[in-house]
């Protein structure tokens, strides 16, 4: 092998290697046959093969979460197109992926232009695959010769981790083969951009006035800072504020869960009492790296005129827009104003943390009370948390959702560690949370919990086998009603509500699944709890899993509602 040539292929496996990249999820193709073969010898890279391409898509979403990178390799055509929503959900929520493909080949070119030949996988336009992937890209290239490839790929690279978003890269089929030279040994380097310097002192210093002035200022931290490396500028500014903070549901984790400023995760209705206050109280929120969601729409709207808004995309202070100017750069600005005011750090007495069992037991079902062992959304939250942290579990797992009534509740939880809570909170796909679990083990190095809905499950069920194929001791519980809840709670929510009368509706109904059959089928273990000591004699038996992933089965009333949506529902 060591006269093996070095090809176009090698120079991108290469270069993801310097940015930490060790894994790449795969789907085979012929077209990409030069690349997977390269793939499937080259060393420090290990080829992934997944079961599907939304599998493959969710599984480098989250890798790039826990990494800051991912590579996904794709079938022309019919796996592009299939691992589109994946894809465009990392492109929302700012999670660089490179996808990796092949088109037909110069000959397969010609012999259409001769011939007019349909290529399989192909729609007639051999370029639909690049104008695609255009729209939830950051850049989008086909390379047809090696000729200039190695500055190509390397732009293509920088753009993905400057913007934390995807990418996507095609060779003609023979020219991932075809001879490179070897990139330099340093490893790419993100482009940060520098303010305009009048226009970030104008917006500090109209920030400044409304920070300094207020009342009762309160810091809402979104996912942006974790993505572009910001996290410990955030905890300088709290700790030289003494502000308290709280965050989006997509921003939960960007710090550890740790000291009395973190008030709880801010999920609109579905937050704790105390945070839904300070959140209503305020009279600066401080926006740092947030992306605003429909989810937050009572927030802008009350808030507006007194935000303080600083993202990838905005800087903004109350009606005030400003062009050039960074996050970087305004939150340093920031944090120097704050560490040269004599009145800070401010003496902010944070609210009372809920103390357990709540606030899982007071968002439970009131309805099955009289049934206090049945197991209900709230009351899975508040035994499954209250083991890790018995045994101290926090510092090893990631936790990973896709949006569902669970999500939901899963935002009251609290002592996460930093970037410990992968969820579909902004493009909110159901199914995303099966699918990642392989992608943010792998990536995070830690245990993925996923926690999903049986439709959900339902939807990319088959990622237990990818878990399985790469011995990840991954465990993914299902949520199992029966009923797309979340989505009946915004169709009809008096459907939860008791008597014969209060009916689903047909299309939110689900089929029967046999999980423990599932599990068998797909060489996992297989666990059904539905009341709480059920439960609590199967999460001793997780804990010791070392080599194979479970699917546990959590059997809840049909019509459980928890407090969480109860209250999201009658806003919506």
């Amino acid at each position: 092998m060591a006269n093996k040539p070095f090809t176009v292929a090698d120079y991108l496996l290469t270069r993801l290697k310097q940015l930490n990249v060790t894994h790449v999820f795969q789907i085979p193709g012929d077209y990409c046959k030069n690349f997977t073969q390269a793939l499937e010898k080259f060393d420090g890279v290990r080829a992934v093969g997944t079961i599907n391409e939304l599998d493959a898509g969710y599984a480098a979403d989250a890798y790039a979460r826990t990494r800051g990178l991912s590579a996904i390799s794709l079938q022309y055509g019919v796996s592009t197109f299939s691992a589109l929503n994946a894809v465009a959900g990392a492109y929302v929520e700012r999670s660089p992926i490179v996808v990796i493909s092949a088109t037909p080949g110069a000959d397969a070119r010609q012999i259409t232009k001769m011939y007019n030949v349909l290529y399989h996988h192909s729609t007639g336009d051999l370029d639909a695959d690049r104008d695609v992937y255009a729209r939830v890209t950051v850049a989008a290239e086909v390379l047809n010769t090696s000729s200039g490839a190695p500055e190509r790929i390397d732009r293509l690279l920088v753009a993905a981790i400057s913007h934390s978003r995807p990418v996507y890269i095609a060779c003609y089929e023979e020219v991932w083969a075809e001879i490179c030279p070897r990139p330099p040994q340093t490893a790419l380097r993100p482009l940060i951009p520098v303010s305009d310097a009048p226009a970030l002192e104008n917006a500090l210093n109209r920030a400044w006035s409304h920070i300094s002035t207020a009342k009762s200022p309160l810091i809402l931290a979104g996912v942006e800072l974790l993505r572009f490396g910001l996290a410990d500028l955030l905890r300088d500014i709290v700790h030289s504020s003494g502000f308290l903070y709280t965050t989006t549901t997509l921003g939960k984790t960007v710090l550890d869960e740790k000291g009395h400023n973190f008030i709880g995760t801010y999920s609109d209705a579905a937050s704790i009492p105390a945070v839904i206050e300070a959140v209503d109280n305020s009279d600066c929120i401080i926006a740092l790296g947030t992306i605003i969601s429909d989810d937050y729409l009572k927030l802008i709207e009350t808030k507006y005129g007194s935000m303080v808004r600083i993202s990838a995309e905005e800087t903004r202070v109350g009606y005030f827009e400003y062009q050039n100017v960074t996050m970087r750069d305004f939150m340093k600005a920031l944090l120097k104003r704050f560490r040269g005011a004599k009145n800070y750090p401010v003496a902010v007495v944070p609210p009372a943390s809920p103390v357990y069992p709540e606030p899982w037991a007071g968002n439970s079902d009131p309805q099955w009370s009289g049934q206090p062992e049945l197991l209900t959304y709230n009351r899975f939250f508040q035994h499954t948390m209250a083991f890790i942290r018995h045994y101290k579990l926090f510092d090893s797992l990631v936790f990973t959702l896709g949006v569902s009534s669970s999500l939901y509740v899963a935002t009251n939880a609290n002592g996460l560690m930093q970037n410990s809570f992968i969820a579909s909170a902004a493009w909110q796909c159901i199914g995303f949370e099966t699918g990642a679990a392989s992608g943010a083990q792998l990536g995070s190095g830690k245990r993925a919990w996923a926690i999903a809905g049986d439709g959900g499950f339902m939807m990319l069920g088959q990622s237990l086998s990818t878990l399985a194929r790469n011995n990840l001791n991954a465990v993914i519980f299902v949520i199992s009603n029966g009923v797309y809840a979340i989505e009946q709670v915004y169709v009809d929510i008096t459907a939860f509500e008791a008597g014969p009368k209060h009916k689903f509706d047909a299309f939110d109904i689900l089929p029967v699944w046999d999980y423990m059959a599932l599990a068998q089928a797909y060489g996992a273990m297989g666990f059904r709890a539905s009341t709480i000591e059920e439960l609590a004699g199967i999460l001793p038996t997780l804990k010791g899993l070392t080599d194979r992933p479970a699917l546990v089965e959590i059997v809840i009333p049909k019509k459980d509602l928890p407090g969480q949506m109860k209250r999201l529902g009658a806003e919506g």
